[in-house]
């Protein structure tokens, strides 16, 4: 047998590799970690929890602006740039601080602080010249930003998420390119801290959802507050220290062109070509979801370097699954995963729980769909927050709950409950059978279920208009 220098070395020292090592380190003392670039994981720095700090600021001064629906009256709710900033970027550097002290209390000499390229299957070259050696590698080296040829011609006018959170003040207009989820966040979220803003689009798509009647209800909710081109055809040109962005909907000029695009692994760089793995078509291995193994190789690949769900609790399986197969390799276990769950912090809130809809057409299942409107829900009518509509998947020929995708007040939670009802294998009707309390937003929930028990069959078709109907209704 050879004799390696460790017997797990883990490139990248996020969200994945952290629980990578975490997980590993439960069968053997000889792991290390691999990282030359900065510490913190993509969450704590440059996504989860700074732009939920700015989408705090956000919400509490439109939560003020409307109270006007209440009976009450104050006066404008004035913004001040610099304090917005200054709480982001101390909470988000106190959130990094909490991460990084996770890290130094790793066993002294298992971080390496330098960058590494595969050499060949089992071997890295660092940054300073060393070579090492591990029988078996992690691959957990993050994403970056994808930058569209077009957004270049803003030249230092073209920002990401990661420059938005460095501010020190708020400017005064920002075109926002990409309707996914950091699109849709931080669009919104600027706006509604008074800075001018565009969103634009190309295939009118929004955030994560696939459902048309899910899309076309967001679609209209965001374009009633702020511009939006969901399809747009642009031409972008520099004009002094301004960006000039010509579209169908006209010509305006921003002082920056946040670019929130997509993202790509960051595995061009780091030497695969010296290896004996297959790379797909956008040059990431080719790899088990389940056991997150290369092929038959010993690497295996984790989080966002994966480019399969880039979100932190599906980062953190894929590093504990990594890890674990890695550590105890040859032997390699795959592992069920979780059911998928998607949130969208905007407002209305957006999620998807299990199943998509797009995935039960592309896979020809036999299922059929619940509705609910917030509309009219009780609880969220009384709190002033009765937008949104709810879709609800069931699987015909068993009742099983499949998935769900939605726009509406505390998504957030209802998706919970929705993935949670489908990780324990819980039917519609058993579902129905749960209690219920009034008024809650739950209950809207409910009456999703009602409509889709009654379409599986099982239960009679409840009022399309109710307040949340009881026990009996």
């Amino acid at each position: 047998m050879a004799d390696f220098d460790f017997d797990v070395a883990i490139l990248g020292a996020g969200t994945a590799g952290m629980s990578a090592y975490r997980e590993a380190r439960k069968y053997t003392d000889r792991v290390v970690m691999i990282d030359g670039g900065p510490l913190g994981t993509t969450c704590a720095r440059v996504g989860c929890m700074p732009s939920k700090l700015l989408i705090a600021a956000a919400e509490a001064r439109h939560r003020a602006e409307g109270i006007g629906l209440f009976g009450l009256e104050t006066g404008p709710v004035l913004v001040d740039g610099v304090r917005v900033m200054n709480r982001v970027r101390a909470e988000r550097d106190r959130f990094v601080g909490f991460v990084n002290d996770a890290i130094e209390g790793f066993d002294p000499g298992s971080l390496i602080r330098e960058f590494a390229r595969f050499a060949d299957d089992q071997s890295l070259l660092l940054s300073s010249g060393r070579m090492i050696s591990a029988r078996s590698i992690v691959i957990a080296t993050g994403s970056r930003p994808i930058v569209p040829a077009l957004l270049e011609k803003a030249g230092d006018r073209l920002i990401f998420n990661d420059d938005v959170f460095d501010w020190t003040d708020l400017p005064s207009s920002v075109a926002v390119f990409g309707t996914g989820v950091i699109g849709l966040e931080l669009g919104q979220a600027l706006h509604r801290l008074g800075v001018r803003t565009h969103l634009y689009g190309r295939g009118g798509s929004i955030g994560p959802l696939t459902d048309p009647a899910v899309i076309n209800y967001a679609a209209t909710q965001f374009a009633s507050e702020f511009p939006v081109d969901w399809t747009a055809d642009v031409d972008i040109e520099r004009d002094g220290d301004q960006v000039v962005v010509r579209s169908n909907a006209g010509e305006e000029r921003f002082d920056f062109l946040l670019a929130a695009t997509g993202r790509q692994a960051n595995v061009d760089n780091i030497g695969l070509e010296n290896t004996t793995l297959k790379l797909d078509a956008r040059g990431v291995p080719t790899y088990d979801r389940l056991s997150m193994r290369a092929g038959y190789s010993d690497i295996f690949v984790a989080g966002d370097s994966a480019i399969d769900v880039a979100l932190l609790h599906e980062a953190a399986d894929e590093g504990r699954v990594a890890g674990e197969n890695a550590a105890r390799f040859p032997h390699s276990y795959r592992r069920k995963r979780r059911t998928p769950l998607s949130i969208v912090f905007s407002d209305p809130q957006i999620a998807i729980a299990g199943r998509s809809h797009a995935e039960l057409v592309r896979d020809r299942m036999d299922f059929v769909i619940g509705e609910v409107s917030f509309e009219d829900q009780g609880r969220s009518r009384v709190m002033g927050l009765n937008r949104g509509i709810l879709r609800v998947y069931g699987d015909r020929p068993s009742g099983l709950l499949l998935g769900a995708e939605l726009i509406g007040p505390s998504a957030e939670h209802l998706a919970h409950l929705i993935a949670w009802s489908i990780e324990s294998r819980l039917t519609v009707p058993e579902l129905l059978d749960r209690p219920f309390y009034h008024p809650v937003i739950e209950e809207g929930l409910r009456t999703a279920l009602r409509h889709l028990n009654h379409e599986l069959g099982f239960g009679p078709n409840p009022p399309l208009r109710c307040i949340d109907c009881g026990p009996g209704g």
